[in-house]
């Protein structure tokens, strides 16, 4: 409908906990009048009081005028419950417990008071909208509005349509969204719509790493920080939000794309969620926490270790310029090592014992170092069961010498980096594959909803769409497991040399 957006003046907002009193912020400061409306009448009180606090504050702190914060907090209006009289309201967005029967019973009520021309949006985080619209007599008037949390910060809002919603609703939510000075994308009424779906990318996959013993939650977490530049690492975010919240949504995806194996969680959550280990909400998860403040321990010391030369292998191109050049004078330059040399391996999608075969390397000497992010930061050194410990510990020592923090892994069929960056970058491909989502709402949606550096499709390309291909396709045939079979998006984009965010020639585009 045109210009509906432009037109709205009135929201009713259904829900006074932490995110109804967000949207209620966001709206009001928006320039909206809000009716702000609960079953229990003081819990409307509070949130009038709070919300009017926030202005206050934002205006103390010169993030506001004192008139614009005077002019939104007159904008609050209280009403008597959820249903009271709603003829002047354009909008109505619930922000009540995820429950499906109980958001069913609201709007079912909502329907019959509000006018014909009043949207219905549901806040759900995860729950299926057309699920939601199925007790309405008109579902055509509900669609989704996601707003994360503290929504006045989190600019992101996933604009979801059921599959009975209005055609004109969906666009002019996202109209709305961005007069509210916030950033909508399109998402799919799919289970974790788009942010959380993405998300899977990086959890499962550090979960993987974990099972399979290659490394430990904090070398996870370092490698993502330092060399994907991620602000929080995957085991750092899963405490931070809560096994309890994180393993059942790890669990509900999986199961509602039935089990697909890109998304599959794992047994290591569930039984430390079954056994209280929930994060920095119970003072114990991957890491302890004292009064709330996480604690991670020190790096590892490096031991004293007989200095030996290094002879690095020139796995991929530029490498041994790259890594000689790093590690300085004590690097070898023959075409093959000598007897003494420890030998650095640095592949994409292959572990180092696999290169070491490949090439007659002498494999109790050999180690692999994660080329991923050029060196550049934390370099990452993969041991295989048949190394030899004095060779091992003079690899590291020469490595630690170059003022890089080393972290030392189990050698696997990638290194830790890739593994996490070739997983986020496939689900974001499976995503656009299946048509759930635009490119570009990938993108945005992980970028701002995540706070990834990259969106997942943005990522490939700067990676490079060709080198994730090698990685999913070396980690598939060592393990044989589905969850590494690539996209078929990154697959042809890859083979044709276009890049992941572009839509490509569709039958469609033909007729």
């Amino acid at each position: 409908m045109d210009g509906w957006a432009e037109r709205v003046g009135t929201v009713r907002v259904v829900g006074t906990g932490v995110m109804g009193r967000g949207i209620a912020q966001l709206a009001a400061a928006g320039g909206l009048t809000v009716e702000l409306a609960d079953v229990r009448p003081e819990a409307v009180t509070a949130a009038v009081d709070h919300v009017s606090g926030m202005f206050g504050r934002l205006a103390a702190k010169g993030r506001m005028t004192a008139e614009d914060a005077a002019a939104a907090t007159a904008r609050l209006r209280p009403v008597a419950g959820p249903l009271a009289p709603a003829d002047g309201c354009d909008l109505v967005i619930e922000a009540v417990r995820e429950d499906v029967a109980t958001k069913r019973e609201l709007f079912a009520a909502l329907e019959k008071i509000c006018p014909g021309h009043t949207v219905l949006a549901t806040n759900t985080s995860s729950l299926s909208v057309t699920a939601i619209g199925a007790g309405l007599a008109d579902p055509s008037r509900l669609a989704g509005l996601h707003f994360f949390n503290p929504v006045p910060l989190m600019r992101l809002v996933e604009v979801i349509a059921g599959a009975r919603t209005a055609a004109w609703i969906p666009g002019a939510l996202t109209d709305l969204v961005r007069r509210l000075g916030h950033e909508p994308v399109l998402a799919p009424d799919t289970p974790g719509f788009l942010v959380n779906h993405a998300g899977r990318g990086l959890v499962t996959e550090a979960l993987q790493i974990l099972g399979e013993a290659v490394a430990e939650p904090v070398d996870v977490d370092r490698i993502a920080r330092d060399v994907l530049g991620l602000r929080m690492g995957p085991f750092e975010l899963l405490d931070l939000t809560g096994l309890d919240v994180s393993h059942p949504v790890l669990e509900s995806i999986w199961t509602g794309f039935y089990d697909e194996p890109r998304l599959r969680p794992s047994r290591i959550t569930r039984a430390r969620m079954e056994a209280g280990l929930l994060g920095r909400k119970s003072g114990e998860g991957f890491y302890r926490y004292v009064d709330g403040a996480k604690q991670e321990p020190p790096e590892a010391a490096v031991p004293a270790a007989e200095a030996r030369p290094v002879w690095v292998h020139d796995t991929e191109p530029g490498v041994r310029d790259a890594l000689g050049s790093l590690l300085g004078q004590n690097v070898e330059r023959g075409e093959r090592p000598s007897a003494d040399a420890v030998v650095l391996v640095a592949p994409y999608g292959r572990s180092a014992l696999d290169v070491a075969r490949e090439h007659g390397l002498p494999a109790e000497r050999v180690l692999g170092v994660d080329p991923l992010g050029g060196f550049a930061s934390r370099l990452t050194l993969g041991v295989h069961p048949g190394m030899d410990p004095a060779a091992g510990r003079a690899a590291l020592a020469a490595l630690a010498a170059t003022g890089r923090p080393v972290t030392v892994v189990r050698d696997a069929p990638a290194p830790v980096a890739q593994r996490l960056l070739a997983s986020i970058v496939n689900v974001g491909c499976a995503i656009a594959e299946q048509r759930l989502a635009r490119a570009d709402d990938i993108d945005t949606a992980v970028r701002l909803g995540l706070g990834y550096p990259r969106g997942p499709l943005e990522w490939g390309d700067h990676a490079g769409a060709a080198t994730v291909l090698r990685v999913l396709r070396g980690l598939h045939a060592a393990t044989g497991d589905p969850r590494y079979r690539p996209s078929l998006w990154l697959a042809e984009r890859a083979e044709l040399g276009l890049p992941l965010t572009a839509a490509g020639t569709a039958p469609g585009d033909l007729l």
